[in-house]
């Protein structure tokens, strides 16, 4: 694989397919090579020729995190820096310290008090309500309720932290991403369960939207430095993982256009004064034909790639941006492309729509479909051989924990 110097190096934080989806359309878009400092010596970016991967287990600690990012600026003084976080820990580090990362790292990133404010779903949820975005019915659960509360919606209802950074920081057996609670005494010793382990802030419990996973969509915006919104990219999502730890991280999307909704979701973003990638997690309420808002991530998601192979290369927007100067133009997806991290079998076994079935076949034989951990000249045989391990695996997860 050939390799350009620029004016700019890439630096993520991560490990997982987020941080490899962005190093690929860094290099597909300038041929450059990406630094990533992640946790272990594993996951998609590790081995791969494009990435000079660099793995500590301290690294979203504040004193490393400081330390890594401002002594590799300043062993690359002549370049700017382009500091990218790829999951929510590592994007709230960089916004945390802004002010002390050297002068060459450009850090596309909203303020952490704003940040901080949003990772908080329910203050989500008020700005949703005032922009006129729609969202499930909600209970904001704080543990000083007690377990004599009342439900103003039927079971099955989902649970989920408010805070997820937090959260993840108290870990416990049962421990999931989502829970989808069947009754009230579930619903008593999951709560139980979540704060002894350590956990302090608040919850959410939701009314559970009917409908599978073809129900989800997903909407990925780029805003500029000036809090204007320049890319928009809608994705149908088909299908997600089954796992307790990977629940909801998305398996297969179609590219698809809702300009009405997109532009609700553009004015709650620019009354914001927005800065950088934002992501959010949607479903389509059959009951009344609504799409409702379940989240805000102040991040490019990690299912990012589905942009980049729809024609929106994430890494050209900070780089033409913070590095070239340029004023972008708003830009809105409108072309279908399939994105899919699951073996075509597996796919087409638990996707259950006929119609989406044969817009996937159509989309695959229009070779208009990617897996964004499997690049065309990426090969070494070992990264290779663990990629193909964990595409195979698919199989038997699903098998295990799809219903």
């Amino acid at each position: 694989m050939e390799f350009k110097d620029r004016e700019f190096i890439p630096v993520l934080l991560g490990g997982d397919i987020n941080t490899y989806s962005v190093a690929r359309a860094f290099y597909e878009q300038y041929q450059v090579k990406t630094y990533i400092f992640g946790k272990f010596a594993t996951g998609p970016s590790y081995g791969s020729k494009i990435i000079e991967y660099h793995p500590n287990p301290k690294i979203d600690t504040d004193d490393y995190f400081l330390q890594t990012v401002n002594g590799f600026a300043k062993k690359h003084k002549d370049k700017k820096i382009m500091l990218i976080g790829c999951g929510d820990s590592y994007v709230a580090l960089i916004s945390k310290h802004k002010a002390e990362l050297e002068k060459n790292i450009i850090a596309p990133y909203i303020d952490f008090d704003l940040m901080n404010s949003l990772q908080q779903k329910e203050t989500f949820y008020k700005l949703c309500e005032k922009h006129g975005v729609d969202y499930p019915g909600t209970i904001i659960y704080d543990q000083s309720m007690g377990l004599d509360f009342e439900m103003n919606f039927p079971y099955p209802v989902i649970l989920k932290p408010s805070d997820s950074i937090s959260y993840w920081e108290h870990p416990f057996a049962t421990q999931n991403k989502i829970y989808t609670i069947k009754d009230r005494k579930e619903l008593e010793k999951v709560i139980r369960d979540i704060y002894g382990a350590g956990y302090t802030d608040k919850l959410i419990i939701q009314d559970m939207i009917p409908g599978n996973d073809e129900y989800m969509r997903v909407l990925t915006s780029y805003s500029d430095r000036n809090g204007k919104v320049k890319m928009m990219c809608l994705g149908h999502v088909l299908l997600e993982e089954h796992t307790p730890h990977g629940l909801g991280n998305h398996a297969v999307i179609i590219t698809e256009p809702n300009e009405e909704l997109m532009m609700k979701v553009k004015n709650l973003l620019e009354d914001l004064h927005y800065v950088g990638f934002s992501n959010f997690d949607i479903k389509y309420d059959r009951r009344d034909g609504k799409y409702r808002f379940f989240e805000i991530n102040t991040r490019q998601g990690r299912s990012n790639y589905y942009v980049t192979g729809s024609g929106f290369n994430v890494a050209k927007y900070v780089v033409e941006e913070y590095v070239y100067g340029k004023d972008l133009p708003l830009e809105f997806a409108k072309e279908e492309h399939l994105w899919m991290t699951v073996p075509k079998a597996v796919a087409f076994k638990y996707i259950k729509e006929e119609a989406n079935r044969e817009k996937m076949r159509r989309l695959l034989k229009e070779k208009k479909m990617v897996n964004p951990v499997f690049k065309r000249g990426d090969f070494k045989p070992r990264r290779y051989l663990a990629m193909v391990k964990n595409h195979l695996r698919q199989f038997g997860n699903f098998k295990k924990y799809y219903s």
